[in-house]
């Protein structure tokens, strides 16, 4: 099944670079002989001239030197999940026996600085780091030494188990702005670890100000760089924020592929690789019609709004509520998300501008 996947996913591409990100749950618990065996295939399927890369998310909680030097020689690119310093990490940041896992964390991140492994840092915002901007930034930047920062809100409904993302009757969702479109309150439609749509705001603007005084240029940051190359009319540079979506695929270890990893239900399930050809479920109606549906599903409310060119609704699994008038399908986040832009706007178009100029 590895192979098959392997051959497909290359197959599949058209580019000069083939690239595989390998995800979970957590990876590594596949064991370093799982990844041993990925490198000789994609060897053997690379077609002349092409370049294959590899990148690897993971808590770091299982590096060992063995694993660096492996990571090291294949030139993967490591993306370490880490939540903020020790108070903020170890709040949800737990092992199967309900320990923290900071100091583990911190000895992968050791491990790979040790063994000369590109890594970036990966924080999930939720409802108690987001409260703290600043000292998850500072953190980032100055212990971890990250510079690349990606900044992924946690939404979670609470029937995120049981019930695929955009399947539930709309008629559930709740008017944004009311209790139950916050995190904490008894009625409230997500977890209690979700992070409130006005604290996604607040840590976005917060973290922004840090960024554009003291580190723009040198530390990238996912939703910044790309709300700057969107305020210049190019493409997105996460799907989260593009006009169409459908580009980010899973394959599960049974050969299924599912339309996004944030959809990896049996509703959304393309095919399996033994009866179906990777790059014809990519490519197929089925998918076209999932990716074209972020925007054509948008209400209206979200189509009349300012920052429509910015924003595209952000993550259809994240369209929870109603709008002000009624109408389903509005954003989880779309208050933090006005705020965010509220706030930075002008100096985003004023660096887009700058670089616009620079560029001719």
């Amino acid at each position: 099944m590895l192979e098959r996947y392997i051959r497909q996913y290359i197959e599949a591409q058209n580019g000069d670079e083939v690239i595989f990100s390998w995800q979970g749950g957590e990876p590594t618990m596949l064991g370093l002989e799982f990844f041993r065996d990925i490198v000789a295939p994609q060897e053997k399927y690379k077609p002349a001239g092409r370049r294959i890369e590899n990148d690897l998310q993971t808590n770091g909680t299982l590096l060992t030197d063995e694993w660096c030097e492996f990571l090291k020689e294949h030139g993967f690119l490591v993306g370490i999940s880490i939540d903020g310093p020790r108070e903020l990490h170890d709040i949800y940041r737990l092992d199967r026996k309900a320990q923290p896992t900071f100091d583990q964390v911190m000895r992968g991140v050791a491990l790979l600085r040790k063994h000369g492994v590109k890594f970036n840092t990966l924080t999930v915002v939720n409802r108690s780091n987001a409260k703290r901007p600043v000292d998850v930034y500072r953190f980032l930047r100055d212990e971890i030494g990250s510079t690349y920062m990606q900044f992924i809100p946690c939404v979670e409904p609470k029937d995120f188990r049981t019930v695929a993302p955009r399947v539930a009757s709309s008629q559930f969702m709740p008017l944004v702005g009311s209790d139950a479109a916050r995190p904490g309150t008894a009625n409230s439609i997500v977890t209690d670890w979700s992070v409130d749509p006005q604290d996604w705001g607040y840590f976005l603007s917060r973290t922004f100000d840090e960024w554009y005084k003291r580190d723009m240029g040198v530390i990238l940051v996912n939703l910044f760089e790309t709300a700057v190359v969107q305020s210049m009319g190019q493409p997105a540079q996460t799907c989260v924020t593009a006009e169409f979506c459908g580009k980010a695929l899973a394959v599960e270890h049974d050969g299924t592929v599912y339309a996004c990893d944030h959809f990896v239900h049996p509703e959304y399930a393309l095919g399996n690789l033994q009866t179906a050809h990777l790059g014809t479920m990519a490519f197929s109606k089925r998918q076209m019609d999932f990716g074209f549906s972020k925007r054509e599903s948008l209400p209206k409310y979200c189509r009349e709004c300012k920052y429509l060119n910015s924003c595209w609704g952000e993550c259809p699994k994240n369209r929870l509520l109603r709008t002000p008038d009624g109408e389903p399908g509005l954003n989880y986040l779309c208050q933090g998300i006005k705020r965010f832009h509220d706030h930075a706007g002008p100096r985003i178009r004023q660096v887009a501008t700058t670089l616009a100029k620079v560029s001719r």
